[in-house]
């Protein structure tokens, strides 16, 4: 039996913007998203601070793990392109990626070069090679792959080697090579060690996996990072689908529209950017139509710890 409710599932959502195509435009907007709430480009983008700089970012980026590890035909990057022309133009910033994303850091360099966007993106790579020189060369292979001369953020990826690393991440900071520095996890089996580095370490970010349906790191890392002046991007905030599999047929609940979520992709989300430690979400997305429904989140209204709760239980019960 279909919960009451209103909105419809991320599915027939898109379904249905594949089968509307290049219908009707409100305002430049396609007028499915427009009245779905996915795509509201008129009301105010959420914007979170990075707490050691007091910069701001919108709370909705994109990850770019598996999906950007394509070639050069124009039938695999035109997607992507239009993804990353779109982000800004929706209100979003963040491109996340990494050198162990097969060819990401190359597509993306290429496709902002070509769009002339760089100034309007905050982009983020990581490091992993745990050799104190191929780690450089990995960093600068980084520069060159994504076409710039400048990283908005750069992580020590999955803790690896981050003695070694730090310190030279600190010595490009202050070159202005790089505008901050994080480590970054995606398994709960290193927030021990993640924890010990938090309190340590003077650090500009984290990034690390949470969700709605994965809330462990709200046990200590996100109260650390909160204490510590940390900024928090969240990557995983779908849970790898589990939210999609248990709710995605469902409608959305009324209560939960109140705050501008119009699909379950949007309820992940704003779960996770609800949360006061979270500054970013990264959610992957490398279609347009999932760009227009998870950047959509950054223009509705976040909950409160109470409506929180009650999102949480309806996936714990689900």
């Amino acid at each position: 039996m279909r919960k009451q409710g209103v909105g419809m599932s991320r599915r027939r959502l898109l379904r249905l913007a594949a089968v509307a195509g290049a219908g009707a435009v409100l305002g430049g907007v396609p007028a499915l998203f427009a009245a779905s709430g996915a795509e509201r480009t008129a009301t105010p983008v959420i914007r979170k601070s990075i707490p050691s700089s007091g910069k701001t970012l919108p709370v909705i980026g994109i990850g770019t793990a598996r999906r950007y590890d394509v070639g050069e035909s124009e039938e695999e990057r035109a997607p992507i392109r239009e993804v990353l022309r779109l982000l800004p133009e929706l209100g979003g910033r963040g491109v996340d990626t990494a050198p162990s994303y097969g060819s990401a850091e190359t597509v993306i360099g290429d496709l902002v070069a070509e769009l002339g966007i760089r100034d309007q993106l905050f982009i983020a790579t990581k490091v992993r090679q745990q050799d104190h020189d191929a780690a450089l060369e990995e960093i600068e292979d980084s520069f060159r792959r994504l076409r710039t001369d400048r990283l908005d953020l750069l992580y020590v990826h999955n803790l690896v080697g981050w003695r070694h690393k730090l310190p030279v991440l600190r010595e490009m900071k202050d070159a202005g090579r790089i505008r901050y520095l994080g480590i970054s996890t995606h398994s709960e089996s290193q927030y021990a060690q993640l924890q010990d580095i938090m309190e340590q370490e003077e650090l500009d970010a984290i990034q690390v996996d949470y969700a709605v349906d994965n809330r462990n790191a709200e046990e200590r890392i996100l109260p650390l990072a909160r204490e510590r002046g940390i900024a928090v991007f969240t990557n995983l905030p779908f849970g790898r689908g589990r939210v999609f599999r248990a709710l995605g047929e469902e409608s959305i609940p009324a209560w939960a529209a109140e705050y501008g979520i119009r699909s379950w992709a949007q309820f992940a989300l704003m779960f996770v950017v609800s949360h006061p430690a979270v500054t970013v979400a990264i959610p992957g997305t490398a279609t347009p139509a999932y760009a227009r429904d998870n950047v959509g989140t950054a223009h509705g209204t976040l909950p409160d710890e109470a409506v929180r709760r009650r999102m949480a239980a309806l996936v714990d019960e689900a």
